[in-house]
């Protein structure tokens, strides 16, 4: 097969935020309404997020994987509008999202998003709209499948209390994800997990975290996974968990609108550059991004990441 270009990025946090009824703000909605207009506006420009679009496009990725957070608090003009975005950056058949907290920021917001963004949050052969009468994660984790490349979105995104950002894959979905994982092993596929919060040990404060992590990580170990790409954090990592072939590489991105000279890393969007040969995977990692403010976008860095030989 040719190379697979599959980029990612992730926490786009879009705005301006719309002007909210009073009645959406009787709830854990406020305060993020205040986060927004206190910090978070000044600190998360549209304009790096162009740019960034635009530069990914130049690389002309055959894949484009977004992990989360699209919204601020989740208000249905919000949830509109980042549709509309996702039409700007690619068809659904070339675009994979899965939702973050913030996509779920209160009762009833991820139901509603999945609706809205459905068509990139749907796995191959699905119907045209969400299953009457199921719950938001039900129709978690979803394949698609790409010259060789499973793409597998899960959800962690759930309502969480004021002051929290916490996460949860869940019982259920965790055992339809190990089932998946194992029949794509099976069949060959560079299997790419994609999710909101990341799942190893440690990666962020308690109320941010993934609650049921392990779980997750005991999935991996059992069915394994040649990549996940997840976001939340803000930050560029790199890091492994056990897999039943070696280590798995874990990676993050910092927010797609992070401005320079923060406290957090400025906006970048990784690209994987993913091929088949006869003794497994290669794959080549780029960091693309802003190094400081009013330069444009460049290459930032180069790794060759290693991808564990799956034995069926």
């Amino acid at each position: 097969m040719s190379t697979f270009r599959l980029a990612h990025l992730s926490d786009p946090h879009l705005g301006p935020l719309p002007d909210p009824k009073l009645l959406q703000l009787f709830s854990k909605r406020i305060l993020g309404y205040l986060n927004w207009r206190r910090n978070r506006s000044r600190i998360m420009g549209g304009s790096y997020l162009e740019q960034l679009v635009d530069d990914m496009k130049r690389q002309a990725p055959d894949h484009i994987a977004v992990t989360g957070d699209l919204v601020n608090i989740a208000l249905p003009l919000e949830i509109s509008g980042a549709r509309t975005w996702l039409e700007e950056i690619g068809a659904p058949e070339n675009v994979s999202v899965v939702p973050g907290n913030h996509d779920a920021y209160v009762p009833g917001a991820v139901r509603r998003a999945r609706a809205a963004w459905w068509p990139y949050m749907r796995g191959d052969g699905a119907g045209d709209v969400p299953p009457n009468g199921t719950k938001s994660q039900a129709t978690f984790p979803y394949v698609r499948k790409r010259d060789g490349i499973a793409l597998v979105g899960v959800t962690t995104g759930r309502a969480s209390g004021p002051w929290f950002a916490t996460g949860r894959a869940g019982s259920k979905q965790s055992k339809r994800l190990r089932a998946t994982l194992d029949d794509l092993g099976r069949d060959g596929f560079f299997r790419v997990v994609m999710l909101h919060h990341p799942p190893f040990p440690h990666a962020t404060h308690w109320h941010k975290r993934l609650s049921d992590a392990s779980r997750v990580r005991a999935v991996v170990k059992r069915a394994g996974a040649e990549l996940i790409l997840h976001g939340h954090t803000h930050i560029d990592s790199f890091e492994h968990i056990e897999g039943p072939d070696g280590r798995v590489p874990v990676v993050g991105v910092p927010s797609a609108t992070s401005a320079p000279g923060g406290k957090k890393p400025a906006a970048r969007y990784n690209l994987f550059r993913i091929e088949k040969t006869n003794e497994g995977w290669t794959c080549q990692m780029e960091e693309h991004g802003f190094s400081a403010p009013n330069e444009p976008v460049k290459l930032l860095s180069e790794r060759q990441v290693d991808i564990p030989t799956h034995r069926p």
